[in-house]
């Protein structure tokens, strides 16, 4: 596991505002304030594993078969803010405990695909790793958001080894196509433009946008399995990726 410098430490905690954190959490939490300051750069080290996974992935992809699906990865560590807003949606007491126990996307990775299977033919290997857990799965690719909104989600656990011992983080991974990714961002957009009170004509047609991206990928997929000789363009019949041993 690679250790981050000084710098590399500095540079997460600034984003981090700790000091936000800091006025909010409960003063018989502040003992495990300490415990707190570090739980950034964990997260960040979590991260940093789980990418490196990916991307050995991704180049033994490369190897095997040509090319690489996956287009882009992206990571994020969620704002104090924005937990404690997620804490207090969700009727939880702002405590460090909670934080770690209740908020599972703090540390976040979204990773970009060209094609659907694919999605799926990662899904199963990640399965069956042993370096990481899977601990749960939420598919709104086979069962949509009501909005239209498609893209595989993952909680994993990625263990680190520290001084203390053995500790498992906890990832979110967002697994989508290019037509999810950019379908999903000019929704974002949307919603921030509006205040979240987007009008319902606005709603009307971002539906049928997503619809437009799921028929985008269908029609990929299907020119996909015509060109380069796919076995299935049925993403739940779809094989792992091929990776050297």
């Amino acid at each position: 596991m690679n250790k981050p410098n000084s710098k590399d430490n500095q540079s997460v905690l600034q984003k981090f505002n700790l000091k936000e954190l800091y006025w909010e959490i409960d003063e018989d939490d502040l003992r495990k304030f300490e415990e707190w300051k570090k739980l950034p750069i964990l997260y960040q080290l979590a991260l940093d594993e789980l990418k490196n996974k990916i991307k050995l992935i991704q180049t033994e992809w490369k190897i095997e078969n040509g090319y690489s699906p996956i287009e882009h990865i992206k990571t994020r560590i969620k704002e104090p803010k924005s937990i404690m807003g997620k804490l207090q949606r969700k009727g939880y007491d702002i405590t460090v405990d909670n934080m770690v126990n209740k908020i599972h996307d703090i540390a976040g990775m979204r990773i970009v695909f060209s094609f659907v299977q694919d999605i799926y033919s990662l899904l199963e290997h990640l399965k069956q790793r042993e370096d990481l857990s899977i601990l749960e799965i939420k598919d709104y690719i086979e069962h949509p958001k009501p909005n239209g909104y498609q893209s595989l989600h993952l909680i994993v656990a990625v263990p680190l080894t520290l001084l203390e011992g053995q500790r498992w983080m906890k990832v979110e991974i967002q697994m989508r196509t290019l037509a999810m990714d950019f379908w999903a961002s000019m929704e974002h957009i949307l919603y921030y433009k509006y205040e979240k009170q987007v009008p319902y004509h606005v709603v009307e047609e971002l539906t049928e946008a997503a619809k437009a991206a799921d028929a985008l990928d269908k029609k990929m997929c299907g020119l996909r399995k015509e060109i380069m000789g796919s076995s299935s363009s049925d993403p739940e019949h779809s094989n792992p990726p091929k990776l050297l041993t």
